[in-house]
Formats: structure tokens, C-alpha cells, sequence
């Protein structure tokens, strides 16, 4: 019943602008949102799809919800993630509901992130893990950073901007930490299916920048190309030519915002046949040329 609600809805989608208007919440134009009032704000009567990440501590209450049609529940201790494209549906929650909540534009995390690896463990954590039970001590390094986050967004100092990116990418290394707890827990049930899409994904992050053939992949794993599409679209929703690509262009990304490569060296570095190739490639994925992007 849920999965036929999802179709015969519209989804909307909801971008980080709506979340500015939310009430007590701070944000910087370039793309982020705090606020400690989300109880109402993702009320709908039908599912959406984030165009943000969300990451958010639950201090009371309780909120349920389906994340691509898998039913979640959060409760005071959880830390929830939602990647953007996912779709929420189904929402509902306690009137005491609240949480410490972090939402940034995808723009945003890429400026402040050093390198692919440090993109793509969110993301794939997410995936499989979107509420994780934290520990005392996790709970109060959480908080704490966001506190100091907050505290340095609606402050007037004229590097604002940077000192909240420091901070930022600081958390994420240090809740990393519970990204490598629940992993460790996870590995002692982990099923055939996730075990082959962690290797896959170990594979590509070692060989994305001159690898990008499926048939390669399923090569050095001795198994199909099919079987391995079956796999990682059952793990993951996504097919592995859409994670070949989603590792492509966020070290794209990375370099043309964070390097001084010049779009010569990036196309030779990831092994592109010509510059010309890789602009189409670009653009057919950002929506802007490899030069409007360095230069926005």
C-alpha cells in the first residue's frame, strides 16, 4: 500500500531556501541552515525529495517517516541523515519533536570538503545507515559543534564564512567516528549483497580517476556485469554506472574548486580523452561548463 502512495503522489521537491524561513533557524546565503525547530517543517501530505543534505540529533520526541519507501523511526539519541535526491514520505511526528538540525546545499559541503573520499563516506553511510543511535559521548561532541556553529554564523566577523567551513569540515571528521562504530557493528552481519557492494565501492575509489567501465569492475570482482548492476541497484538504489559517475564528478568538483590545476592538467589527471570531452561530460551532470564552475 505505502509503495503505490508514492506513485500515485507528485513529488515535490524542496530545496534549502524553504528551510531559511523556518522559524529560529540561521543560514548563510552560500548554503547553509541551522535550526533547533524542525517539529513542523517537513509536514506533507505527500512524499519529497530533498535537494539538501540533513543531518540532525534528535533531543526529544519522536518522528516517523519512509526514506525510498523504508520505514524509519527517530527517537531522543538519534543522529538522522538524508542525502539529497532521497524522497521522504509519510512523515509524522510528536508535538514535543525536536532536533539540533544542519542542512547544507550540496554546493556548500563541496567547498569545504578536501577531498572525494571525505564526500562519498557521508553519502554511503547514509544510504545504508539514515539513524544511528549515538553515545553520550557522541551526543555532546554533536552538540557542542553545533552550538559553536551557530554561535559563529550570527556572529559579524569578516571571515565568518571560512571559520563555519572549519568548523563544519572539523565535525565531520570527528563524528566520523561513529561512521566507523556502526561499520564495525555492521560487519558482523553483513550480508553477500552489502559485502560485494563494499568491495565494489573500495575498487572504485582506488581506480574511478582511469577505470569507468562496469565490465571492468565485474571483472576484478569475478562475477558478471549484470550481477553486479543487480547487486549495487539492490543495496543501493543506484546503478554502478551512476556511482562511477557520482565519484567522477565530485572529484571534478573538488579540483576545480579546491586545486590549482589548470582544466588541461584535470582532464590528463583523470585520464579524459580531451578537454572538449570532459566540458560535455560536465555539464551534462553540474549543468554549467568545468570554467563557469570554477569561476561561481
Amino acid at each position: 500500500m505505502y509503495i503505490c502512495n508514492m506513485l500515485d503522489n507528485h513529488i515535490i521537491d524542496i530545496h534549502l531556501e524553504e528551510a531559511r524561513q523556518w522559524a529560529g533557524s540561521v543560514s548563510l546565503e552560500e548554503g547553509l541552515v541551522l535550526t533547533d525547530h524542525i517539529a513542523g517543517a517537513l509536514l506533507s501530505h505527500g512524499p519529497k525529495r530533498m535537494n539538501y543534505i540533513l543531518m540532525a540529533l534528535c533531543q526529544r520526541g519522536e518522528a516517523r517517516y519512509a526514506i525510498d519507501t523504508r520505514q524509519q523511526t527517530v527517537k531522543p539519541g538519534d543522529l538522522l541523515f538524508i542525502s539529497e535526491r532521497h524522497i521522504i514520505d509519510s512523515y509524522q511526528s510528536s508535538p514535543d519533536f525536536e532536533c539540533l538540525s544542519i542542512m547544507v546545499s550540496t554546493e556548500f559541503y563541496h567547498s569545504f570538503v578536501l577531498n572525494v573520499k571525505n564526500v562519498s563516506s557521508l553519502l554511503l553511510f547514509s544510504t545504508k545507515n539514515p539513524v544511528v543511535s549515538l553515545t553520550a559521548d557522541e551526543i555532546q561532541t554533536y552538540g557542542d559543534y553545533y552550538h559553536a556553529i551557530r554561535e559563529k554564523m550570527a556572529a559579524s566577523h569578516p571571515y565568518r564564512t571560512e571559520i563555519v567551513k572549519a568548523l563544519l569540515l572539523a565535525m565531520f571528521y570527528d563524528m566520523s567516528g561513529v561512521i566507523w562504530r556502526v561499520e564495525q557493528q555492521d560487519r558482523k552481519g553483513q550480508s553477500r549483497a552489502d559485502a560485494l557492494f563494499a568491495q565494489f565501492i573500495k575498487l572504485l575509489e582506488a581506480n574511478f580517476r582511469t577505470e569507468r567501465r562496469v565490465g571492468w569492475y565485474a571483472g576484478q570482482l569475478k562475477i558478471s556485469p549484470k550481477y553486479l548492476s543487480e547487486v549495487v541497484k539492490q543495496v543501493s538504489k543506484r546503478t554502478p554506472n551512476d556511482w562511477i559517475d557520482h565519484y567522477v564528478i565530485l572529484e571534478l568538483r573538488v579540483l576545480l574548486r579546491n586545486s590549482t590545476k589548470s582544466i588541461k592538467e584535470i582532464t590528463e589527471y583523470l585520464c579524459f580523452p580531451n578537454q572538449s570531452f570532459l566540458g560535455k561530460y560536465f555539464k551534462e551532470h553540474v549543468g554549467m561548463s568545468p570554467s563557469e564552475y570554477r569561476r561561481s
